[in-house]
């Protein structure tokens, strides 16, 4: 029988995507396109799609609370963007993140607006 590991933490799902092969971290670059951390490869909205998304709630603190996104390029790239959410969220990711198509999970019964 297989052992279940629940996987509450950033750190766990980080650590689940990089055994997949999702090794890649995104940014906003201050002119609001995507880059690729250690790299000058830039992607605007269009060329990218969401993938899955993760949602962790802090349990007495309302700062802590973060989402990671799972991101892919329109050339096949995989990588990750996280930010702060709700009140907390990093603005530039959340305006960016707005703009891109949404494969899985439905973005706005996750709580955004």
């Amino acid at each position: 029988m297989e052992d279940k590991v629940e996987l509450t933490s950033m750190v766990s799902i980080l650590s689940k995507l990089r055994k997949e092969g999702i090794k890649l971290d995104f940014f906003v670059s201050d002119d609001g396109r995507l880059c690729t951390m250690g790299s000058n490869e830039y992607f605007t909205p269009d060329q990218l799609q969401i993938v899955n998304f993760y949602r962790f709630e802090g349990e007495t603190n309302p700062e802590d609370m973060a989402i990671l996104y799972v991101l892919e390029t329109d050339t096949g790239v995989k990588g990750t963007i996280s930010s702060g959410y709700g009140p907390y969220a990093d603005e530039s990711v959340e305006t960016f993140m707005k703009q891109v198509q949404d494969l899985g999970k439905d973005l706005d019964k996750a709580g955004r607006k």
